[in-house]
């Protein structure tokens, strides 16, 4: 009797077949889905209204989207490794808040300013993370937490109202209006942290690990991997982007914004992660999928606001939305109804 072996050269040559895919098969369907409808969205609204195509309101789709897209890209990344981060909304926040006022406190320092938002920003999502792993708290409930405190604490630095005016400096109105190579500033941003985070998913022991963690803890805690401290780290993670998003934020306004303009973007974040194919309960999920949802989403609120719809209806949308994502999760991962025989 002989036993059946694979030469070298045979292993070597398997690679290559399974790279034969075509490319609409390498997207996955989850994408093609959100493209199909990204399509449709922008065919609608430029039918309806001869500017929405414009290169200027393109830009001003993508503009509008980097805040979202900075936080649903952290946000992918906690969903992965079977977290979530419902205070990403008032970190911004805060940090939007200390930019300005460190900024205005120091004699127009933008780097000092800069540094201090990005030193609070560690800071919320340390906590956040200590409060996860070593307070036992569910991270739903201890973000939520955070949402009500961080909020609070960026009213109260402020005393409720925007601080600071920073278009008379440079380094700020370069952030907020600047271009490079014909795109925004603030988009390039988005790419290199999309860029950076992907490479870290897919490439390297860490993003294995945070896959590992979401699909399975208690395997992956046998295998070896500190759980403890990769959650920590996700969260500071988090808060480091949202950082970035109230520097942003200031930078696009002018001065620090304890609210406006930050509140309602958990809701956006955590709505592109599920859209963009985030297993809500972890090990699936990627930077692709939701990048293309934001896009969808900031395409569907720019056509409402083109065409003078109530502002309100974006919110109607984006809950229905959220909850059509995880309706279609459910029904591909065969979960039965709750409450029903299966």
């Amino acid at each position: 009797m002989t036993t059946a072996t694979t030469s070298p050269a045979e292993t070597e040559q398997a690679p290559p077949a399974a790279r034969k895919r075509s490319p609409l098969a390498a997207l996955g369907g989850q994408n093609l889905s959100l493209i199909g409808a990204l399509v449709v969205v922008l065919a609608l609204f430029g039918a309806l209204n001869e500017n929405y195509l414009s290169l200027s309101n393109l830009q001003v789709i993508a503009e509008a989207a980097t805040i979202t897209g900075l936080l649903a890209i952290v946000q992918t990344v906690v969903i992965i490794c079977g977290g979530l981060d419902i205070s990403v909304g008032s970190q911004v926040g805060v940090a939007s808040v200390v930019s300005a006022m460190v900024f205005t406190g120091t004699g127009s320092s933008a780097l000092l300013g800069m540094l201090a938002a990005v030193g609070i920003g560690v800071l919320v999502g340390v906590l956040n993370g200590l409060v996860i792993v070593y307070g036992r708290v569910n991270p739903t409930i201890a973000t939520l937490a955070g949402l009500a405190a961080y909020k609070g604490l960026a009213q109260l630095l402020s005393d409720g109202r925007a601080q600071g005016y920073v278009l008379n400096d440079p380094v700020f109105v370069f952030l907020g209006r600047g271009k490079i190579a014909g795109l925004p500033v603030m988009v390039w941003i988005l790419i290199v942290v999309a860029i950076a985070v992907h490479v870290m998913l897919r490439y390297t022991d860490i993003g294995r690990n945070l896959y590992a963690i979401g699909g399975n803890d208690t395997a992956a805690r046998l295998a070896g991997i500190s759980i403890n401290k990769y959650l920590v780290a996700v969260y500071a993670l988090i808060g480091v982007v949202a950082a970035v998003a109230g520097i942003l934020l200031t930078a696009r306004t002018g001065s620090g914004q304890p609210v406006s303009g930050s509140e309602g973007l958990e809701l956006k974040a955590i709505t592109a992660a599920a859209l963009g194919g985030c297993a809500l309960k972890g090990g699936k999920g990627g930077v692709g999928g939701t990048l293309l949802a934001v896009a969808l989403l900031g395409a569907l609120e720019n056509g409402l606001t083109v065409e003078g719809i109530n502002t309100f209806w974006q919110n109607v949308a984006q809950g229905a939305l959220l909850v059509a994502a995880v309706v279609i999760q459910q029904r591909r991962n065969g979960e039965r109804a709750v409450g029903l025989p299966h």
